[in-house]
């Protein structure tokens, strides 16, 4: 299979991924708008308190440097918006799910994976959200967003996502 062919099914994957993700916090926050926050619009055009509203408000991710779980100053301020939006929108809560690219083994992926997931978290909270409000997973290098063994894609896989629950 060549990898041109292999990268379309990988995308469909993901669409199709998305679209359940569409449905399930369509399901969560009401087909009609209703959100799960309080109501104050944030202009998106999504649901407030949903996940698309997030990722269109204020982002839903923050990336790291090779083997670093410091968070860089764009991703301060990533974090920033997310703890204003996450005011807005009070009875949401989240998930920081950690990521780290393919290189290293499983054990040290998982445990940066975490790290990182632990800084976001912290940043989260040092910005007023409520810990109690955001759990947090590593998925390590189990869960890649850009599939390949280029810098490019390192780069998008050594993450930290914000994810409504």
């Amino acid at each position: 299979m060549n990898l041109k062919l292999l990268g379309a099914v990988a995308a469909l994957a993901l669409m199709v991924g998305c679209a359940d993700k569409t449905a399930q916090n369509q399901a969560q926050t009401g087909a009609g708008g209703a959100g799960a926050g309080t109501g104050a619009g944030s202009g998106s055009g999504y649901a407030p308190g949903s996940q698309q509203d997030l990722a269109a408000t204020a982002g839903d991710r923050v990336f790291f440097d090779t083997d670093s779980s410091v968070v860089r100053e764009d991703g301060r301020s990533t974090l920033q918006k997310q703890a204003q939006w996450m005011s807005q929108n009070a009875n949401v809560r989240v998930r920081i799910e950690g990521n780290a690219d393919e290189r290293g083994t499983r054990e040290y992926n998982y445990a940066l994976g975490q790290r990182r997931a632990n800084a976001a978290r912290d940043q989260l909270v040092a910005n007023g959200v409520s810990g109690a409000r955001v759990s947090v997973i590593s998925y390590g290098k189990d869960r890649p967003a850009s599939l390949g063994s280029t810098d490019d894609a390192w780069a998008q896989n050594r993450s930290a996502v914000t994810a409504v629950r």
